[in-house]
């Protein structure tokens, strides 16, 4: 491998991290959540469907270690735990909205495609929503 392109390869290590993070799949709708107000936890949990325990808290983990949510520990009995996204975090959610309405207005030239590729592939897969 040439030099030129090792160096291109490490230079692309953090974007390619920072974009695994930010297009994982809890990620968007933990951010889309607390888009409007600080939530604790058990309120996140509740919000975005699916999703464990686990799998919630080593996301929010990533995500404050990203500088995208902060974690505020207020001394109640039990400790409260509230999550706010950061002024980086609050600046995500502007392409976050403008990719989701782009979606939004293209899903049926999505479906469409989708129904071709099948059709003509002899594929019966189906991508709805899970």
């Amino acid at each position: 491998m040439q030099q030129r392109n090792i160096q291109e390869t490490q230079a692309c290590n953090p974007l390619t991290e920072a974009l695994s993070r930010i297009g994982d799949k809890w990620t968007i709708q933990i951010v889309m959540e607390l888009e409007p107000a600080p939530k604790r936890f058990s309120q996140l949990q509740r919000a975005v469907g699916g999703i464990s325990q686990k799998m919630l808290t080593l996301t929010l983990r990533g995500l404050e270690r990203d500088g995208l949510v902060t974690r505020t520990v207020y001394p109640t009995k039990p400790p409260s735990v509230e999550y706010a996204l950061t002024d980086l975090g609050e600046e995500m959610v502007v392409p976050v909205r403008a990719l989701g309405g782009w979606v939004i207005e293209n899903l049926p030239r999505i479906a469409s495609a989708r129904q071709r590729f099948d059709a003509e592939s002899g594929s019966g897969a189906s991508g709805g929503c899970r």
